[in-house]
């Protein structure tokens, strides 16, 4: 005969259990000062990425930004991105201009968005790549960039130094001449900026190359699948990531598209970060100023 009292007893305590589970959970998240809910957070003025400049030292856009359609946008995840395209200066009227085309987009609060890279996209697209996607470190020009004092070695990340770097003194490039813009905690001049990069074929005999990377709460990743680990620290109140993408069909070679990344990367670099919180402040609890 059945033990029907077991039986009947066995939900009661897998409830019981699970119950326990819960409750234990939900104890330690408090006592831990876990953050499972992110609340959004914007660069100060909700500065957008179209603010970036048109114009730098080395580049100038050509034509207008490119508008997504609604349904486009829909997909990107985001209102506030910017797509525009990059002369290299020196190389127009050249016979083989130098053509960056430049891709942000900003994504913050509870992020549901897996990002759009180029090896599902482009690959989506029709484009076939032609060898598997590698990281590569994109040197930047760092003779602006200066250690921040004023930054706790305990906010400064593993390297302990956190770096700044200074806007354009000329007013064509920028809106805040000569203003110093924090860094990334991670990007200094011995690390520089990690892209994940890609090489797809086109066309016969035509390449095109293409590096992206995000910052994501105050620290930068060149992958995908670790910028949710970051941007989603339990400590954190608050979340977001903004995806960087170079894109050129007119280097001939990977090298030679890291070279002209790093050129806009580095001409561009200040005001980025411009489009983002400043994490420092957003860690001491400065910013943002009201919640409410």
């Amino acid at each position: 005969m059945k033990n029907r009292s077991g039986s009947i007893l066995a939900p009661i305590v897998a409830g019981c259990v699970m119950l326990g589970s819960t409750v234990g959970i939900g104890v330690y998240i408090k006592y831990a000062d876990l953050h499972m809910q992110k609340i959004p957070i914007y660069p100060e003025g909700n500065r957008q990425v179209s603010a970036i400049p048109t114009e730098t030292e080395h580049w100038i856009r050509l034509g207008s930004d490119r508008i997504s359609s609604t349904e486009i946008v829909e997909v990107l995840g985001t209102e506030n991105y910017v797509s525009r395209n990059y002369i290299l200066k020196e190389s127009e009227g050249t016979k083989r201009p130098i053509v960056i085309d430049f891709h942000a987009a900003y994504y913050t609060g509870m992020i549901d968005t897996v990002p759009h890279v180029p090896e599902r996209c482009f690959v989506g697209g029709g484009l076939q790549q032609s060898e598997s996607s590698r990281n590569h470190v994109v040197s930047l020009d760092t003779k602006s960039w200066r250690v921040d004092k004023s930054v706790p070695p305990e906010l400064a990340g593993l390297a302990g130094e956190l770096y700044s770097v200074r806007l354009s003194n000329n007013r064509k490039w920028t809106d805040a001449p000569g203003v110093r813009v924090r860094l990334p905690r991670d990007v200094t001049p011995e690390t520089m900026i990690t892209m994940r990069c890609s090489e797809f074929i086109v066309g016969e005999g035509q390449k095109l190359y293409s590096g992206y990377f995000f910052i994501a709460n105050g620290g930068t990743r060149a992958n995908a699948n670790d910028v949710r680990t970051l941007a989603f620290n339990l400590s954190d109140d608050y979340a977001y990531y903004l995806k960087v993408q170079v894109n050129c069909s007119t280097a001939e070679t990977m090298d030679e598209f890291l070279e002209y990344a790093g050129l806009i990367l580095g001409d561009l670099i200040g005001e980025i970060m411009r489009c983002t919180p400043d994490w420092v402040q957003v860690q001491r609890g400065l910013y943002p100023i009201d919640d409410e």
